[in-house]
C-alpha cells in the first residue's frame, strides 16, 4: 500500500506538491480551507470571457521550476505588452512623466487564458487524488501514528505524513499542532511575511484597447492617485481588452463603489473619457482570514521568507512546511510555491 500524505492547503505549492508525489507513487489527499482551490491565484470572467487577474499574473525567464510546470503541462504563455508610451504621476496637479519601454531582456510573461489555468491543469493531473475544500484544518497530532488531522467541522483524517502548504503565519494562529513545536519555531510563524496579504488588486474590462489606440502602453505608476501600478491586460488572442494593477494600501478603507469611481476618475484625467466607459470593474482585498493574521508583526517585505526553521522536517519526518513563503528562492511567488514544493516532494522518501 502507497504511503498516504495530507496536503493541507490547495494553492499551487500544495497542488503542485501533490502532482509531484503522485508521480513517487504517493496517495496523496489535499484539505483547503476555503470553498476554491488555486490559493492566491484567482482569475475571473469578465463579462465578455476576457479572464483578468485579481491574483498572482506574471513569471519571468529566471523562474525556471514554474517554467518547467508550465511546460509539463502544456500551457501556452506570451509576453507582457509593454509598447508605447507610459507614464509616471508623481503629483495629481502635474501633468504625469512620460516614458518608454524598450524590449526587455527579461520580460514578463503570462499564462495565455489566465493563471487558473495552471490550477486547472494541475486539477487534471490529479484526478482520482481525494481533494476537499471548504475543510479547515484546526488541529494536528502527530504525536500517534497514524498522523490525525482534525477540521473545523469535527472531521478526523488520518496520514503518514502531512505537508502545510499555507501561509506560516496561519499556521501559527489558527492550528493546534501536537506535540507542541519548539517554541523558536512557534514563535516565528507569526512573524513570517504573507506576501500580496493585504494588497488590493483590481481588474478593469474595455470593449477596445483605446490606450493602444493612442499610443499608449497602458503602463502607470502613480504616486498620486489611488492607482499605484497598473498594466494593459489584453488577452493572449488580442481580442479581449483590460488593466490589471494595484491600488494603494488606503483603498481598503473605501467602500467598493468609491474605489471604482476614484479608479475611473484617476484613469480618465491620464487617458481621456473612454476609461470611464469599462465593461465591468472588480477588485479584491487579500485580508481575509485565509491570508493574513498578524500583519503588526510584519516590518518588511518577505520578512522571516524563506528562513532555515522551515525548511526542516518535524515529528520524526512526518510533518514539513511547504508554503510559497518557505521557499529560500522567490519566496511568496509563484515560483516561490513550485520550489518549495520540489524541496518537499524531494525530501518526502
Amino acid at each position: 500500500m502507497s504511503e498516504h500524505i495530507i496536503i493541507v492547503g490547495g494553492g499551487l505549492s500544495g497542488l503542485s506538491l501533490a502532482w509531484y508525489l503522485t508521480k513517487k507513487n504517493k496517495t496523496v489527499t489535499i484539505l483547503e480551507a476555503t470553498t476554491r482551490l488555486g490559493g492566491r491565484i484567482e482569475t475571473i470572467a469578465g463579462k465578455t470571457g476576457t479572464p483578468l487577474e485579481l491574483g498572482a499574473t506574471w513569471f519571468s525567464d529566471m523562474h525556471s521550476k514554474l517554467k518547467e510546470l508550465i511546460d509539463e503541462l502544456g500551457l501556452d504563455t506570451f509576453p507582457q505588452f509593454s509598447g508605447g508610451i507610459s507614464l509616471f504621476q508623481t503629483k495629481s496637479f502635474e501633468p504625469p512623466q512620460q516614458f518608454f519601454i524598450t524590449a526587455a531582456e527579461q520580460p514578463s510573461y503570462r499564462i495565455a487564458g489566465g493563471t487558473y489555468k495552471l490550477i486547472e491543469a494541475l486539477l487534471n493531473k490529479l484526478k482520482g487524488q481525494t481533494i476537499i475544500t471548504d475543510n479547515a484544518v484546526t488541529k494536528i497530532d502527530a504525536g500517534q501514528y497514524p498522523i490525525n488531522i482534525t477540521t473545523n467541522n469535527g472531521e478526523v483524517y488520518t496520514g503518514d505524513k502531512v505537508v502545510l502548504c499555507m501561509p506560516p503565519q496561519l499556521i501559527g494562529d489558527q492550528i493546534n499542532i501536537l506535540p507542541k513545536l519548539s517554541g523558536e519555531l512557534s514563535s516565528l510563524l507569526s512573524t513570517v511575511h504573507t506576501w500580496m496579504a493585504g494588497s488590493v488588486k483590481f481588474v478593469l474590462e474595455y470593449n477596445h484597447p483605446f490606450w493602444r489606440n493612442s499610443g499608449y502602453s497602458g503602463m502607470l505608476f502613480s504616486h498620486a492617485g489611488i492607482v499605484t501600478e497598473m498594466y494593459d491586460h489584453t488577452n493572449f488572442e488580442e481580442n479581449k481588452f483590460g488593466f490589471t494593477g494595484f491600488l494603494n494600501g488606503g483603498a481598503a478603507g473605501y467602500e467598493y463603489s468609491i474605489r471604482k469611481q476614484l479608479v475611473l476618475e484617476q484613469l480618465s484625467g491620464l487617458l481621456g473619457n473612454k476609461a470611464m466607459e469599462p465593461l465591468s470593474y472588480n477588485d479584491k482585498i487579500w485580508s481575509d482570514k485565509f491570508t493574513i493574521t498578524s500583519p503588526q508583526v510584519i516590518r518588511y517585505p518577505h520578512q522571516h521568507n524563506g528562513h532555515e526553521l522551515l525548511q526542516s522536517g518535524y515529528m520524526d519526518g512526518r510533518l514539513f512546511f511547504g508554503g510559497s513563503e518557505t521557499s529560500s528562492n522567490c519566496p511568496g511567488y509563484m515560483e516561490g510555491a513550485v520550489v518549495a514544493a520540489h524541496r518537499v516532494a524531494t525530501n518526502i522518501n
